[in-house]
């Protein structure tokens, strides 16, 4: 890209995703910003950096929007299993993003054990209460990385919903206890009704089946088959019992697609008249994307792996999509994508990680920020 017309300032919008395991979207940022103003005497311009850490409703959600000006608010809920855990959300003084990957998420799991039956999703509920006490229009939720599949059981009990069993006693949502609900009563929240309540998602599975929440996501949560069976009938029962107490299209809504999100988090939202929308799309029209590469020549996006996936429409494509006739350059930990569907994605370049190293970076901080580092580096040298 090296041409003796460039102009004498290179502006780049850096707007990535995570490098899942590895790093945050706003260190992928910072590292490429590093390297790029590094190349700053190359050739006779300089780089402009605008960074802008993405997310797509996943974990990194909130985040990706405290970089963007929200602010970070701290509360303290209930983790996976119980224990307490400092949970973050954003907050614009209108839109509160509330994510179930630093509430009640895996990476949240004592020691990393999987508790497939036992987690709960309370945490993500007691994180929307706090939210609603800030009295925003909106809540946006982001669904991605739960280490429950409760069907959003213990979300709905921190909202004012009791799950009782047969002799009367209160049950702490779980997937092991979903199939001992034998009543459910609900207390209104009037700041609930008045919210508006937003699912920000890209999973499209319905809450059982073949492609539902157990089948799908259970085994990455540490569910084996005779979990499943559990699960799965456990939620069935769920869907039942919330039909019984006044959900005339619980059943339909199961269906659903995206019900499964989150291990069936999604399902909750939905009986409470969340709307559902892409979460990639979302998340670039809240950080304002538009606005922000109308100023900038050049956009930088990537993600851990660009592969089928990404073109199917992860938040590299979405950025692709709105970049307009803007050159493109994705930079990944690693790219399944040969050079010849470059253009599918109208990406100018490709840079990974597994091109500058032998060695493992997936689960290595330092090493994938150096390499980002070299990787912005020589992108700007490219450019100026």
């Amino acid at each position: 890209m090296n041409d003796s017309t460039a102009p004498k300032t290179v502006r780049t919008l850096i707007a990535p995703d995570k490098f899942k395991g590895s790093l945050t979207a706003g260190e992928v940022a910072d590292a490429l910003a590093t390297g790029l103003r590094s190349a700053t005497g190359a050739g006779t311009g300089t780089v402009h950096c605008e960074l802008l850490p993405l997310a797509d409703g996943g974990d990194g959600s909130v985040d990706a929007a405290v970089a963007s000006g929200f602010t970070r608010r701290h509360y303290t809920v209930a983790g996976p299993t119980g224990q307490h855990v400092q949970a973050d959300i954003a907050f614009d003084g209108v839109t509160a993003v509330v994510e179930v990957a630093n509430t009640c998420g895996l990476g949240l799991l004592p020691e990393g054990k999987l508790e497939p039956l036992t987690s709960s999703s309370r945490g993500f509920g007691e994180a929307i209460l706090f939210a609603l006490s800030l009295n925003p229009k909106r809540i946006v939720m982001a669904l991605g990385g739960s280490a429950s599949t409760d069907g959003g059981m213990g979300m709905l009990t921190a909202l004012g919903y009791s799950f009782r069993d047969a002799e009367g006693r209160q049950l702490y949502g779980s997937g092991r206890t979903l199939v001992q609900i034998h009543s459910v009563h609900r207390t209104v929240l009037p700041e609930l009704t008045g919210t508006e309540l937003v699912v920000a998602s890209d999973v499209h599975n319905p809450l059982l089946g073949a492609q539902g929440a157990p089948a799908v996501f259970g085994p990455q949560k540490g569910a084996g088959p005779e979990h499943l069976e559990t699960l799965n009938s456990g939620l069935e029962h769920f869907v039942t019992k919330m039909a019984e107490a006044g959900f005339g299209d619980a059943p339909a809504l199961a269906e659903h697609e995206g019900a499964g999100s989150a291990g069936g988090i999604g399902y909750a939202c939905l009986l409470l008249g969340a709307q559902q929308v892409s979460g990639a799309d979302y998340f670039l029209d809240l950080l304002d994307f538009n606005t922000r590469k109308d100023s900038c020549d050049i956009v930088i996006t990537g993600e851990g792996s660009i592969d089928e996936q990404t073109l199917a429409g992860k938040l590299p494509a979405a950025v692709a999509r709105r970049s307009g006739t803007r050159p493109i350059i994705a930079v990944a930990g690693r790219s399944l994508l040969p050079k010849e569907r470059w253009p599918e994605m109208a990406l100018t370049r490709v840079y990974t990680l597994t091109e500058y190293t032998d060695q493992d970076s997936s689960k290595d901080p330092e090493l994938s920020a150096a390499l980002l580092r070299q990787i912005g580096k020589d992108i700007g040298t490219s450019l100026l």
